[in-house]
């Protein structure tokens, strides 16, 4: 019986496989290199900006408070709504001060006629002086009683004018024109001169701040930087997020600032001033605002994706040298913009950064740029 000797065959088996082996490798040889997308950047001057928390706040407020007691007869104004200043927003029970002014009309009138029988009197005894018939001490009596009765005339009048007011304040007006909330006062209820809550209030949120802290660092910085000098409108233009993340659709403007620094949390409060034509932002809305900080001149714009870590943490981005290869590059990142970073150190001008096809793009290798504006969509939109 012939039988194979598995070793005599090994040379064949190896030839074989060899063989099948070499087309695969051939080809795998004649491969292009894998294509990737690559954006072109240049250096360019981008303000920076910080978010900072705050709180909306009215422009201004008035809290309604009565200057007399008594008790309320009526309530005249739509809660919710809007007032003008001026208009009557209480009324009070007024008899009790109609009767003071009836009688304080009364002592003006008595206080005039006293005065009245006084002059009178002062010139008669001015013609009796003149004739020798009167003696001067009963001229200088009539004198002093006439001034006394034009004294108690005044305090008559001023007394009258104190009653009239404190009747006229039964009638309690708005003194802001704005939005006023919810009566804390009903009617039937009394009211007294001296209490401590307001019976409604009103705010004017036609135009709205929003009170901000920020650091004591980043103040320093801000004041290091001269902003006050270098700073135009553009750059005073102050942007709003709401509390759902959606942007506010009116700018506004840095209007002042606290000098001085919280002992307790090292923060300063910024003042900003929004217009609020649709009532939107109410006070204590929470917001978030985005202000300018500085500006960073010959930096990079650099699409966040374009950007990776390495196993330290710190941001890498791959960019294709003259000859095709893939090279790492270590990024300072100075803050984020939208979708892109904004890079300071790591690149130069007209460096081609991979934007898709990372996973092809390991440093050392060859690949096939392809100019991102030419891939991009025919309706993708920039900003």
């Amino acid at each position: 019986m012939n039988s194979i000797h598995p070793i005599r065959h090994l040379p064949l088996l190896c030839l074989t496989l060899v063989s099948l082996a070499f087309p695969a490798a051939a080809q795998q040889q004649g491969r292009p290199p894998p294509a990737v997308t690559v954006a072109t950047v240049q250096p360019q001057d981008v303000t920076l900006t910080t978010t900072l928390p705050g709180r909306v706040v009215a422009s201004a407020t008035a809290e309604v408070r009565p200057q007399v007691a008594g008790i309320v007869t009526e309530r005249l104004f739509q809660e919710g709504g809007s007032v003008e200043a001026g208009d009557v927003l209480y009324k009070i029970d007024p008899a009790s001060y109609e009767a003071a002014v009836a009688q304080a009309d009364a002592a003006v009138a008595q206080a005039e006629a006293q005065l009245n029988a006084a002059q009178k009197e002062e010139v008669r005894q001015q013609e009796l002086a003149s004739r020798n018939v009167a003696s001067t001490a009963s001229l200088d009596t009539a004198i002093a009683a006439l001034d006394v009765a034009k004294a108690g005339l005044q305090a008559a009048q001023a007394q009258r004018n104190a009653a009239q007011i404190e009747l006229d304040r039964t009638e309690i007006t708005a003194r802001l024109s704005g939005e006023i909330g919810r009566s804390l006062a009903s009617q039937g209820a009394l009211v007294t001169a001296s209490q401590a809550s307001p019976m409604a209030v009103i705010r004017n949120i036609d135009t709205v701040y929003v009170d901000v802290t920020q650091s004591a660092a980043e103040m320093l910085e801000w004041r290091r930087g001269n902003m006050g000098e270098r700073m135009g409108d553009s750059m005073q233009r102050v942007s709003l997020t709401l509390a759902d993340g959606s942007l506010y659709d009116q700018t506004g403007t840095l209007t002042a600032a606290e000098p001085d620094v919280n002992e307790q949390t090292g923060v300063v409060v910024l003042r900003m001033s929004f217009d609020n034509p649709g009532k939107l932002l109410l006070p204590g809305m929470y917001v978030q605002v985005e202000m300018p900080t500085r500006t960073a001149t010959g930096v990079f714009v650099v699409p966040q994706e374009a950007v990776s870590r390495d196993r330290r943490g710190r941001p890498i981005a791959m960019v294709v040298g003259a000859e095709n290869v893939v090279e790492a590059r270590s990024l300072t990142v100075l803050q984020d913009m939208g979708g892109s970073w904004v890079v300071s150190e790591g690149l130069n001008p007209g460096d081609r950064i991979v934007t898709v096809g990372l996973q092809k793009a390991s440093p050392g290798a060859t690949v096939t740029p392809e100019d991102q504006a030419a891939t991009a969509p025919s309706d993708t939109k920039t900003e």
